[in-house]
């Protein structure tokens, strides 16, 4: 009974001594660029832009493969930042993928509600609370503003309800500019 517990452990020693080898030789990096695109792109997850993300779409743009104009919640802003990070020129934004509106939160008319669950079907960000045949809510916080719920609810309890910039939600729109130390 000893001898096959001391086998059984030495096998299980052997083992992870070579996962852990293949983990450190076989380590797959990622694109440190997809990383930075996707840093500047607004993570609506909205679509609009022909990719299911904000990430495929950073990765798409990281390859060659699409353009950076092509997201409407990142505006000429965004365009802007993207062509300053890969050192080309700026386009002006693709209209054939939406144009920039102000930044808005999905709001549910809740005695409306019917429960059918389809928006909360729609939601990338899991931003809508509710069951089947029960009232849904969106989780505000979490909602970002990329109107994909709006479109499947088959009673039209959900509008796109403007944010009100205050001190929570306002941002430096120019780029702070650092000193740098000498000596």
């Amino acid at each position: 009974m000893l001898t096959a517990i001391l086998v059984m452990a030495g096998i299980a020693i052997a083992l992870g001594a070579v996962l852990g080898f293949a983990a450190l030789r076989y380590k797959v990096e990622g694109d440190p660029m997809v990383e930075r695109i996707d840093a500047i792109l607004p993570q609506t997850q909205c679509g609009q832009c022909g990719y299911p993300g904000c990430r495929p779409y950073a990765t798409a743009i990281a390859k060659g493969e699409a353009d950076i104009n092509l997201c409407p919640p990142g505006g000429e802003d965004g365009v802007k930042k993207l062509a300053e990070l890969l050192g080309v020129e700026p386009k002006p934004l693709d209209e054939t993928h939406g144009v920039t509106k102000p930044k808005s939160v999905a709001y549910i008319q809740e005695d409306l509600c019917i429960g059918c669950t389809l928006c909360i079907q729609a939601c990338p960000v899991d931003a809508i609370l509710g069951a089947a045949k029960q009232m849904h809510t969106i989780i505000a916080s979490e909602c970002t503003g990329c109107e994909l719920c709006v479109a499947p609810c088959p009673v039209d309890c959900i509008s796109m309800v403007p944010l009100q910039e205050d001190l929570g939600s306002w941002k430096w729109k120019y780029p702070v500019f650092r000193l740098k130390q000498v000596g």
